[in-house]
């Protein structure tokens, strides 16, 4: 969807977040292209963003969270849930 996104001219970054005590991060950014950053517990977002697990927070222009999107209930294989997640993700970005 990155990719999606910025062939479009959306300028969109996305970035995953590993949660605090969680390890893995090094074979997490093998198993795709985005940048992948650990948790820490003077930033702590997972706490301050309310995060479960495969939550894909949404943030504005100025870094408000806006919304979130759950990648277990609404998996991006459906053709649905991934037009609404980018649909989300562009309208956060405007």
């Amino acid at each position: 969807m990155q990719a999606e996104l910025s062939a479009e001219g959306h300028d969109i970054p996305i970035l995953a977040i590993n949660e605090i005590g969680f390890t893995g991060l090094d074979g997490m950014s093998a198993l795709g292209d985005l940048p992948v950053l650990q948790d820490t517990a003077e930033e702590d977002v997972w706490a301050d963003w309310d995060v479960t697990f495969r939550d894909v927070v949404i943030l504005d222009r100025d870094n408000q969270k806006v919304g979130e999107f759950n990648l277990t209930t609404d998996s991006l294989s459906n053709p649905e849930n991934y037009a609404a997640l980018k649909a989300l993700l562009i309208a956060a970005a405007e």
